[in-house]
Formats: structure tokens, C-alpha cells, sequence
């Protein structure tokens, strides 16, 4: 479903990115790990079209995608969440969710519509739909923005450390929501550093470091690797 060949983003001499090499298979959840300033959301950011790779090539489903604004990768299938939610907060639950279908999935009224009343129930939000965005708590506004993301019929799902900052009890209550995510069919990359999660879900996990992925395979297999201690954990760890 998405193939990165070569992928790099320079900013005059340095290097943020720096020959990246990442096949996702459709279906697959593939966690990325790294140290912070490692490029993993600059990653995203790439992948979305929010920023123009310096050299590689972006395939989506077969398609070259690299020099595709946003909008037209949101229409294709490409969808992201942000670490930081940023919701429409002067609008409704309902109202964020039904944009992301009319204007990122280019869906009809109709079918936002009934899109938005789906996902809502998915992410148990549907009981608030009718609350402004602005005056949710810290899960539930997770869970909008992952409601967002959904709301434009995503089969590319980006996540950016969805579960940052929740509760132990609060994290599996979204894990839940996204395992069922993952059983519609739904392919995900997934930026975390809460290792549990990805343990739970991802079928893979690549190590991103210096720009570069340093390792990719099984989570048992890459987190007892010595070079992923050594540069996520900490050298002698």
C-alpha cells in the first residue's frame, strides 16, 4: 500500500531524512520508534505533503504521490492525526467530523453525514456529537482526532502518538477503538513512544534514527536489538 524508496528532506546541510526505505503492506500496522528529533513526525509531514521531499519517491497503492498537494492525498485515501489534537473547537463534535468527510473525502452532505454518525459511534463519541469541540477532555479529544482522520474514509491512517499523555485505563479504551479500526481494514503506520501499545497492535516495528531506519521486523525481535537499546534506551540499558 505505501512504499518509501530513498526517501530524504534536507534543510541545507542538515539532514532529516536521509534515505528512507519502508514497505507497508495493505492490512499491516507498522509502529515507528525513534528518540525525540529522530524525524519521525517530519516523516509524516512527508508522507501527507506537507512537506516536499528533497529527493525518493512516495508510492501509495502503486501511485507516485510525491509531488501531490495534500488535498489530493486526503482524497486518495491518505489520512493523519496530529500529537497535539487540533480540533475546530468553536464547532460541534458532529460538525469537525462531518468537515473531514466533505472536504477531505470530497464525500456529498449525505454521505458525510452518515460517515461522520459511524465514526462518532466507533470512537464512543457519539453521545457528545452535539458538544463543542473546544470543551472536551484530553481522550476525547483524542478520540476526535482520530474521528477526523476517519471521517474522510482514510485506508492509509497515520497516527502521531495517539496515546500520549493518557492514563493507563485511558490508553486501552483507545486501543480498543483502534484494533477495531485495524479489523475494517484500515492500514496504519503509527508513531509511538509508548511501547505497550504498539506491542499490542503492531505487527512490525521500524526504528528511525538520524533520518534513517536503523532497524524493521517483529516488535519481540527489533526491541531486544542492541542497537535500538543503545539509541532509544540509552547506550548500556
Amino acid at each position: 500500500m505505501l512504499e518509501l524508496s530513498g526517501l530524504a528532506l534536507h534543510f541545507g546541510a542538515l539532514k532529516v531524512l536521509d534515505g528512507v526505505e519502508l514497505t507497508v503492506p495493505q492490512g499491516a500496522v507498522v509502529g515507528v520508534i525513534g528518540p525525540n528529533g529522530a524525524g519521525k513526525t517530519t516523516l509524516f509531514n512527508v508522507i501527507a505533503g506537507v512537506l516536499s521531499p528533497s529527493a525518493g519517491s512516495i508510492r501509495f497503492e502503486g501511485r507516485d504521490v510525491g509531488a501531490m498537494p495534500v488535498w489530493d492525498r486526503c482524497r486518495l485515501g491518505i489520512a493523519r492525526t496530529y500529537q497535539i489534537p487540533k480540533p475546530f473547537t468553536n464547532m460541534t463534535v458532529f460538525e469537525n467530523v462531518l468537515a473531514a468527510g466533505l472536504h477531505g473525502g470530497a464525500l456529498s452532505m449525505r454521505e458525510a453525514s452518515a460517515r461522520a454518525e459511524d465514526v462518532l459511534a466507533l470512537v464512543e463519541l457519539d453521545h457528545r456529537s452535539s458538544l463543542r469541540a473546544g470543551d472536551l477532555s484530553l481522550l476525547d479529544l483524542k478520540r476526535l482526532e482520530l474521528a477526523k482522520a476517519l471521517g474522510s474514509g482514510p485506508r492509509l491512517l497515520l497516527l502521531d502518538e495517539i496515546a500520549g499523555g493518557l492514563t493507563d485505563a485511558e490508553c486501552d479504551t483507545l486501543l480498543d477503538i483502534i484494533s477495531t479500526v485495524r479489523e475494517r481494514g484500515t492500514t496504519i503506520v503509527w508513531i509511538e513512544h509508548v511501547i505497550r501499545a504498539l506491542r499490542r497492535i503492531a505487527g512490525t516495528i521500524a526504528v528511525l534514527y538520524n533520518g534513517t531506519f536503523i532497524a524493521t521486523g517483529a516488535p519481540d525481535e527489533v526491541l531486544v536489538d542492541r542497537r535500538v537499546k543503545d539509541v532509544y534506551l540509552g547506550a548500556g540499558q
